[in-house]
Parts: structure tokens; C-alpha cells; sequence
């Protein structure tokens, strides 16, 4: 017995009867499962196209510069030495 990682639903699988890869769904929510490793069983939700893309774009906005309460780019450090020289 699993349970499905998206609503916790108990998900009747059998280790031997599953291979690493396989696709499941789960009976609950309809969340498609990918069986991530077989002993013990594990279940990774697949995420649509769309949904990674949104989380990636989250992933690249913590990435990006830092802007200052007005949304300006923050000046870096490196520009009062070059005056200084």
C-alpha cells in the first residue's frame, strides 16, 4: 500500500508487480503517478507542461537581480571602485 503524494489516498500497489517508469494513476484525485523506484514503491506526480514551465519560471524570478522597493535594479558595488580609480 502507497499513497498518492498529491491527496494522500492509499494506493494499492504490489513492488512486484511494478516496474521503475511506470505511469499509475491515482484513483482520488486522477493525479498520473510515475513509480520512481520499485522496493519499496515510490510515486513522483507528473506535472503537466504547463505546471513545470510555471515552476520554472518561479525558479528563475528568485534567480534574477535584485530590484529595490521602486523596482529599480540595485547598484552593485563594483561601480564606486571604477570611479575610484
Amino acid at each position: 500500500m502507497v499513497r498518492c503524494p498529491e491527496c494522500s489516498a492509499e494506493i494499492d500497489v504490489d513492488e512486484d508487480e511494478v516496474e521503475e517508469g511506470e505511469i499509475l494513476s491515482c484513483p482520488e484525485c486522477e493525479t498520473e503517478l510515475e513509480v520512481s523506484q520499485t522496493h519499496p514503491v515510490a510515486l513522483n506526480p507528473i506535472l503537466d507542461e504547463l505546471e513545470e514551465d510555471d515552476e520554472d519560471l518561479e525558479e528563475e524570478d528568485e534567480d534574477d537581480e535584485d530590484f529595490d522597493e521602486n523596482g529599480d535594479l540595485e547598484e552593485e558595488d563594483d561601480e564606486e571602485d571604477d570611479e575610484d580609480e
